[in-house]
């Protein structure tokens, strides 16, 4: 005797005892899929660059969307305010320093990510994965560096900046031609930057419709907004502000049209979408620059003008939806949350990020009790814990009094400021303008604790201090 009961079945044996037949247990218990992951980065998108977070003339629709769907983050910030270093924390959750990366490698460099390392591309094929690094990888161009040697099953895209080419504006002719890579060929020289983002996202869907009956893991890498700027014919002169305006609103179509493509083949309740930027503005560049958002100094700095970037995370069905996230996270949280969003192993060797799965389900409040530390290369210069900032004497850029360029000329800036330490209430004080020192000395106290503590482990070259955990970067045989 069968009965069908609340969409189940069940029968009755001859002792008139419930069952379900063991078939039909099995198919009802049969096992999800391992979520897909797109992690979308962008260059030099600084952190008032999109409409919600006070972006002028232009509209970012699929940006705003994409926050109504999901989850945006008010305190996210990147690994380390420039290029190769930041992509370094990012796809192996440490500190950029800890692994021996800083600054932005040229066509010149011997060294790359340490094939010891692991990436999130290395820990998602132990659990069988399709894996694509599509736009700029910037970890090193020798093949021995190449994404193809890091978990990726392809690449396509070029292996530095894109100003890294004969036309540079201030060092013409220093560079060669770029090379655009198909995995491990180059199959162009100096291709045409205004069909990047175009081209880029193309190739980022065929990846996804190729896939897509497997678990992937996309990672997307435009780069733009970076100088030079250009976009495609469909989106010159679209905006009011300008050609800035131009790229973000390609940018932003690009988004869209990933996300539109997950949504109408039934993908979007089985795929984490991550989107954020490798630092701030290059302020320098003025009206091909972006906006900090009112926050101080912009890329190659600690200021939160250089390291809090644009963030955004969407998992229909998973992460709650049209909620802002006010507790710090990092790009070096990435990695461990999507190791356990999926179930693959953390690395063997330490990182620093930690998992904010918890928290961005809305189950727990942020992991990092809103804690982190600030470096340029391997000086520590400035410490945050939760809503205060311990900034340090250092040398450093600053944009301040500095005359911005135009039209893709870079203005002045100064590289060797004599930076003076000082307390900050971020809760109070984003800005970072005004120093409170002699007012908390308790926090003071608390803060310089937690530096000593970093300057054990990672080292500090502004006090001459060699850590204990710091790794070697990966150099040519």
């Amino acid at each position: 005797m069968t009965f069908i009961n609340q969409n189940k079945f069940f029968k009755i044996n001859k002792a008139g005892i419930w069952y379900i037949p063991l078939m039909l247990l099995a198919l009802s218990f049969k096992p999800q899929r391992s979520p897909n992951v797109v992690l979308v980065y962008f260059d030099d998108m600084g952190y008032g660059d999109i409409a919600i977070s006070g972006a002028i003339d232009y509209q970012t629709p699929n940006f705003d969307q994409m926050a109504n769907e999901g989850l945006y983050f008010s305190q996210f910030y990147s690994p380390q305010a420039v290029c190769s270093a930041s992509r370094a924390g990012l796809l192996t959750g440490c500190y950029p320093n800890r692994i021996g990366f800083s600054g932005a490698l040229d066509h010149t460099a011997k060294i790359g990510l340490n094939p010891e390392e692991t990436t999130i591309a290395e820990a998602l094929k132990t659990k069988g994965y399709a894996t694509a690094a599509i736009g700029k990888w910037h970890l090193g161009h020798q093949k021995e560096f190449l994404p193809t040697r890091h978990g990726f099953d392809q690449f396509f895209g070029i292996p530095y900046s894109h100003d890294m080419w004969p036309g540079h504006p201030t060092t013409k002719n220093y560079y060669p031609e770029l090379p655009l890579y198909q995995n491990e060929e180059i199959i162009e020289r100096n291709p045409d930057f205004g069909q990047f983002t175009k081209l880029f996202t193309e190739r980022a869907l065929d990846f996804i419709k190729t896939n897509k009956r497997k678990p992937f893991f996309l990672y997307l890498a435009h780069p733009m907004p970076h100088v030079p700027l250009a976009a495609s014919e469909s989106f010159k002169g679209k905006s009011k502000q300008g050609l800035y305006g131009d790229v973000i609103m390609e940018l932003d179509w690009s988004i869209g049209l990933i996300r539109k493509y997950l949504k109408e083949n039934g993908l979007s309740e089985n795929t984490l979408v991550i989107v954020n930027s490798d630092n701030g503005p290059w302020l320098n560049y003025g009206n091909h620059a972006g906006s900090a958002g009112g926050l101080r100094e912009g890329k190659g700095t600690t200021f939160d003008g250089g390291q809090k970037v644009p963030a955004l995370m969407a998992w229909k069905g998973t992460l709650p939806e049209g909620k802002i996230l006010n507790g710090l996270s990092s790009g070096i949280d990435i990695l461990p949350t999507i190791c356990e969003a999926t179930g693959a192993q953390l690395p063997a060797r330490q990182i620093d990020g930690i998992s904010l799965l918890s928290y961005l389900k809305g189950l727990t409040d942020s992991p990092r009790e809103m804690f982190l530390y600030y470096y340029r290369k391997n000086n520590l210069e400035a410490i945050r814990y939760r809503n205060w900032k311990l900034v340090f004497d250092h040398p450093g850029r600053t944009y301040e009094g500095f005359e911005p360029g135009r039209y893709g000329q870079p203005g002045t800036v100064n590289e060797n400021y004599n930076h003076k330490s000082g307390l900050f209430d971020l809760r109070r004080d984003p800005g970072e303008r005004y120093d409170v020192s002699k007012y908390f000395p308790e926090v003071i106290e608390k803060l310089n604790e937690l530096a000593d503590k970093a300057r054990l482990e990672l080292g500090d070259d502004l006090k001459n201090i060699k850590g204990t955990g710091n790794r070697d970067i990966g150099k040519t045989n």
